[in-house]
């Protein structure tokens, strides 16, 4: 989600307080707090086309799909992620262990996305892929433990295999209702 303003300095004990109650999300990066402001509705259908679908394929397994509630702490950093997947028993407001993290990117959010959270996230032991989506144009990013973090990219036409998780999904499928160029140029292409 894209970053709205920072807020002065707090501890991680009253941050995680405060997001209980709060009306907004903000996330935390070493002391310093940032809201974080709405999405755009393609960048919603993304994430809700990928989480429905680990939904549907996790049912009855180990494995839990969470949307952008659900925290992911990272030594003193808690992000939240468009849609995560973890294999451990999580209570609480965060997990430390994901084996999938998803980020919609918009113009405000894919430097951070591409950069600070991609390093992060990559010192995660649990974590066995991190996903980058574009929302403005049809292409996905996936970066695998398997294959020493080396991006693979996908676009209209091609089939994903998330490996972390044994779930195949078509490009098509992920930006099913998703309103951009790229989509409207393919659905004509097929009629």
């Amino acid at each position: 989600m894209p970053i709205a303003k920072k807020v002065n300095f707090v501890s991680e004990q009253d941050y995680l307080e405060g997001e209980k109650n709060s009306d907004i999300k903000h996330e935390y990066m070493d002391g310093d707090v940032y809201a974080m402001s709405g999405a755009h509705a393609n960048h919603n259908r993304l994430a809700g086309n990928f989480h429905t679908a680990l939904n549907v394929h996790l049912k009855g397994k180990p494995c839990q799909p969470y949307m952008s509630d659900m925290k992911v702490k990272i030594g003193r950093n808690f992000f939240y992620p468009d849609v995560l997947v973890d294999c451990s028993d999580v209570d609480g407001y965060f997990t430390e262990t994901p084996t999938l993290i998803i980020e919609v990117l918009s113009k405000s959010t894919r430097k951070m996305d591409e950069t600070t959270k991609r390093l992060l996230y990559l010192q995660i032991p649990t974590l066995l892929e991190y996903i980058l989506v574009e929302q403005d144009i049809v292409r996905i990013e996936v970066a695998r433990r398997s294959e020493g973090w080396q991006p693979m990219r996908y676009f209209l036409g091609d089939e994903i295999v998330l490996e972390s998780v044994g779930l195949t999904l078509q490009v098509e499928d992920i930006y099913e209702r998703v309103n951009n160029e790229d989509m409207r140029e393919w659905l004509a292409a097929k009629l």
